[in-house]
């Protein structure tokens, strides 16, 4: 999940009552009940009466507006990313490049990370943590490589997990396939497994392919972190787009289903690597990503073939995601939950424009642990301002059996590979290691 919900809700102007020339209240004045009938000093208490009536119905038509409001863009892709980081300079050193970023939370955290500007055109990647000046809040950063676009020219940017452009600029090389999905066909890069003679012995056979499902608000790209890894461990690597991710075609409804609906197309991207060979699957997941996967391990007819899942800062519970969320943006616990009835509830589709409800209890996993019987591995920051990593150590302490849970200081959102790669994939490759490990054969 890249894309951060900052709500900016249209301004709820509450009118004021309206004033006669006797001072009375008009409310007294036009409801329709005769002075004659109300005593003199009565009259202001039934006109404080209806007008407290008035501005609590008024308050209550603007906390619906701003539940749906919520409820909305939690579910409305977004097309265009906000490019909230500032670029003071960039700075030729030889022929090497650095640049002097506004200091932000994303900024200031060591380890290396993309960044797009030029309206998602340019793609740079950036390193280390040259200078950092509190005072002057800025920072100086290394620039490793630039992919696309003019860095030199750039104003405005956002910051990014996926470091990487494409698979060619890894090293590998990779096939653009097309999966047959609702709709259409969405585009997926396939990695396939290294020759026999290029891994190590020991190594897991190849027919068991990863499939990379990324987060809300981000594509393809992140995955290409964990690619690398599974290549070493003898896997393919399917990464995939689905629905209203701006490559795959878009749901008749054009809203996410926050992993109810979208496990469709990891389960169209499972029948594609059935058919290539593949006799079982590995599902990473980043973010929403994480929750598509479970829904996936839950809801598919290949879910016996899902052998393990590596699970990115997951969203385990939305409803405490949102609930974080509504905290963020300073809405109202009660205004919330409202907002997240109207995404849950058949009748309020129609408001939301699903087409329809999203089942959140269905995805809280932390009710459901003892029914997830797919083993997981869930790596979450313990700094992770957008998905609090609480539901994830709940997940894993109430099936300690299923879920393996390691934590990461200081990483942002899905950016537990950025602050410490070697970490990451040391943690990873050694318990998919085992998970991959050929299963006894029953005597006999």
């Amino acid at each position: 999940m890249a894309s951060t919900l900052r709500l900016r809700p249209p301004t709820q102007r509450i009118p004021t009552a309206r004033t006669s020339p006797r001072g009375l209240p008009a409310a007294g004045r036009d409801s329709g009940v005769p002075d004659t009938l109300v005593p003199g000093n009565a009259k202001w208490a039934v006109g404080g009466i209806i007008g407290g009536s008035a501005a609590a119905g008024l308050l209550a038509a603007g906390s619906s507006a701003l539940a749906l409001y919520f409820a909305r863009r939690v579910i409305t892709p977004v097309r265009v990313r906000e490019e909230d980081q500032e670029v003071l300079a960039v700075i030729r050193d030889g022929r090497d490049l650095q640049v002097i970023l506004k200091a932000t939370p994303d900024s200031t955290v060591e380890g290396v990370y993309g960044f797009f500007f030029d309206g998602g055109r340019g793609h740079a990647r950036l390193g280390r943590i040259l200078s950092y000046s509190p005072a002057e809040q800025t920072v100086l950063r290394e620039v490793e490589a630039v992919y696309s676009g003019d860095l030199t020219r750039a104003r405005r940017g956002y910051w990014s997990g996926a470091v990487h452009p494409d698979p060619a600029a890894i090293g590998l090389p990779a096939e653009e396939v097309q999966i047959e999905v609702d709709g259409g066909t969405a585009p997926a890069w396939l990695v396939r497994a290294a020759p026999a003679s290029d891994v190590p012995a020991g190594t897991p056979s190849s027919d068991v392919w990863a499939i990379m499902v990324h987060g809300r608000g981000a594509t393809r790209q992140e995955g290409l972190r964990a690619v690398r890894v599974a290549r070493d461990l003898g896997l393919s690597s399917l990464l995939i787009s689905y629905r209203n991710d701006g490559l795959a075609p878009s749901a008749e409804d054009g809203r996410y289903g926050l992993g109810s609906t979208e496990w469709h197309d990891v389960e169209a991207a499972i029948s594609y690597a059935l058919d290539q060979g593949a006799r079982e699957v590995v599902l990473f997941g980043w973010s929403m990503g994480g929750a598509i996967c479970l829904q996936t391990a839950d809801l598919s007819r290949y879910h016996h073939l899902i052998r393990a899942m590596v699970l990115d800062a997951p969203v385990i519970n939305w409803v405490n995601v949102l609930a974080h969320h509504a905290e963020l943006n300073r809405i109202p616990s009660a205004v919330g939950r409202y907002g997240q009835l109207m995404m849950s509830h058949r009748l309020g589709r129609r408001l939301t424009g699903l087409a329809a409800p999203v089942d959140l209890k269905a995805m809280d996993w932390v009710s459901r642990a003892v029914e997830l019987r797919t083993p997981t591995l869930i790596l979450h920051s313990v700094d992770d301002e957008y998905v609090p990593y609480g539901p994830s150590a709940d997940l894993a302490e109430r099936n300690p059996e299923m879920v393996t849970f390691e934590t990461f200081n200081t990483a942002r959102h899905t950016k537990e590979w950025n602050v410490d790669p070697e970490r990451w994939e040391a943690l990873v490759t050694a318990w998919l290691r085992q998970q991959l490990a050929p299963r006894p054969t029953p005597a006999g």
